[in-house]
């Protein structure tokens, strides 16, 4: 207490400039019209831009939620998506005209997805692997399939209770079947490890027409994606050592190095595909 007297007293010349200084500038406002206009105009200013950017500021802490509402939102419509072009073709297949489409029985999509956030990214070494928020205990299985707002991320290779480790598209072991958007001839994609920003398309035949720029959409033979999710777009082509088949260079449409939130996508029917398959292949037959 002592110090605090003893600071106000070498201090005091200050403290008496600073109550004369608010009686002036209170005499000044009760006192002049226009002096009080100023005043009142002068503390709106600053008013308003304290106010701004407070709001700026509680706008930037709340862009990580705002934006997973939306990355969930768009992933809700790429499902309904997905499930309009799946019944287009199965309509189109069977023969089926649209004015029948409202009485034909329709089968339900087994598809839906659970949103993620990214924890852990790899994208410069031979081997890249991403860890994400979400694991068994969320419904998450191994061979499940991850995809963002840019297009396929990976598939699921190992889960804990509350983690798991996706085998992205960038690395060597991952394999994914895939077409160009408009054919039914599907290729394989690999990395070969060189650009995070490319991966090639093998053994696509070489009678399927096709041009740089063209999209590339998962070809839907497996249980783990759905057909038509984007891969990226035809960037360049070579002919492979056997002559039958293209070796395509793929531009990824997924930009791995600014993952955030990603969607883990579950198929219902999965478990009963993969039972039947593995009965076919332990029988021989």
């Amino acid at each position: 207490m002592r110090k605090l007297l003893d600071f106000i007293v070498r201090k005091r010349h200050w403290f008496l400039f600073v109550a004369l200084e608010i009686a002036c500038l209170v005499l000044i406002y009760q006192n002049s019209t226009y002096q009080r206009s100023v005043l009142i105009s002068t503390t709106n200013v600053i008013t308003g831009h304290i106010a701004s950017l407070s709001g700026n500021v509680s706008g930037f802490f709340n862009m990580r939620t705002i934006n997973r509402e939306l990355a969930e939102k768009n992933g809700e419509l790429e499902l309904k998506l997905l499930q309009l072009q799946s019944r287009i073709e199965e309509i189109q297949a069977r023969g089926v005209s649209f004015d029948g489409l409202a009485t034909d029985s329709a089968r339900i999509f087994p598809y839906r997805f659970i949103m993620a956030q990214v924890k852990n990214n790899s994208v410069t070494q031979l081997s890249n692997y991403i860890t994400i928020n979400k694991g068994e205990k969320d419904g998450i299985v191994p061979q499940m399939g991850v995809v963002s707002e840019g297009g396929v991320v990976g598939i699921v290779s190992l889960v804990s209770d509350h983690f798991s480790v996706v085998l992205p598209v960038l690395n060597p072991k991952f394999r994914l079947s895939c077409k160009v958007l408009g054919s039914n001839y599907a290729g394989s994609l690999v990395w070969d490890g060189r650009n995070a920003r490319y991966a090639q398309l093998k053994e696509l035949p070489r009678h399927v027409e096709f041009q740089k720029g063209d999209t590339v959409v998962t070809s839907g033979y497996s249980a783990i994606f759905p057909t038509g999710i984007i891969i990226g777009t035809v960037a360049d082509y070579r002919r492979e050592h056997d002559d039958n088949f293209y070796s395509l260079e793929i531009e990824l449409s997924t930009n791995f190095q600014a993952l955030d939130y990603v969607r883990v996508l579950i198929n219902e029917e999965q478990a009963e595909q993969r039972m039947l398959e593995k009965e076919v292949k332990k029988d021989g037959k």
